[in-house]
């Protein structure tokens, strides 16, 4: 099955979902709130010296969007990449994805500012305020990697399985020159190897009775270069034993359980299907939104005509 072209149309800026649509609502209030009332940064932001009695914040600060850019691409990144998602995902699991990357996320931001500090002793790391979606975004980056890894992208002929790669190597390069960015920098790479770590062990597909994806396709080392990749096997495997080794052990080596019936192979065939569930959604969409366009365009025409 041929996978359809990421392309857009007269129908592009359509066919959001209600879920996302209802998050963007949050994103842009949360934004607008903390610029009117400078103060409730203090309150929903993570400040690491504040974490501890204000630990709400560890959920607050993903939909806090401090600057106008990080709020329109946040908004952006999730009504358009929600609705490849979401449909495919279904809404419960799209937002349990949401609320878990968004929540382990802060966690590992929080954990690495206390680190730093206790490196270089700067007070920087414990009251500076960090906030934003671009966790969860990334982490929607891995979602696409793993539904759509070959689709490329129209005009840059890119292959969508290297976009949390890429991502990552342009916020590395650009902290070099621009404080903002480093501040991002944690959240961004928190927000991918999290995400990865969600679909990879923990998510759930009911309809098939798996928990995660073990497909070669989708290992950690598949984020690097081919010829990086034998250095970062044998890194991988310590964190995939100590994630999944009771899994391997009760589920015979890489096999899964249906019914307690062992399915050798199950990680190809279950991968095989995911692409196909996406590629298939994909095409609905597309199919959905030129049929609009046409019916515009013939009822555009019938009323110059008259």
């Amino acid at each position: 099955m041929s996978t359809p072209a990421i392309s857009g149309g007269t129908g592009f800026f359509t066919g959001f979902t209600r879920l996302c649509k209802g998050l963007a609502v949050v994103l842009v209030c949360g934004h607008i709130a903390v610029q009117f009332f400078p103060s409730a940064v203090t309150y929903f932001a993570l400040i690491p010296a504040r974490t501890i009695p204000f630990a709400w914040n560890l959920i607050t600060s993903g939909y806090v969007e401090q600057s106008i850019y990080g709020v329109v691409i946040s908004t952006l990144g999730l009504l358009f990449i929600g609705k490849l998602l979401e449909p495919i995902w279904g809404s419960r699991e799209f937002f349990k994805f949401i609320f878990v990357v968004n929540l382990l996320t802060s966690i590992c931001v929080f954990i690495t500012a206390i680190a730093l500090y206790y490196i270089t002793r700067l007070e920087t790391y414990l009251y500076m305020p960090l906030s934003g979606f671009h966790g969860v975004i990334s982490g929607f980056l891995v979602g696409i990697k793993q539904i759509i890894p070959d689709q490329e992208l129209p005009f840059i002929k890119i292959k969508t399985k290297w976009l949390p790669s890429i991502t990552l190597l342009l916020y590395i390069a650009i902290s070099f020159w621009t404080l903002e960015a480093t501040t991002y920098l944690p959240t961004i790479i928190s927000g991918t190897y999290i995400s990865w770590i969600y679909l990879r062990y923990w998510q759930r597909k009911p309809e098939a009775k798996l928990r995660g994806d073990p497909s070669e396709d989708f290992a950690f080392s598949t984020f690097f270069p081919e010829f990086l990749r034998p250095v970062i096997d044998p890194i991988a495997s310590i964190f995939h034993r100590m994630l999944c080794g009771r899994s391997n052990t009760s589920n015979n080596g890489q096999g899964y359980n249906l019914e307690s019936e062992p399915l050798p192979g199950s990680d190809s065939i279950e991968a095989s299907r995911r692409r196909e569930r996406g590629a298939r959604a994909l095409e609905e969409r597309l199919a959905a939104e030129r049929l609009a366009a046409a019916r515009r365009e013939l009822q555009r025409e019938a009323e110059e005509n008259v």
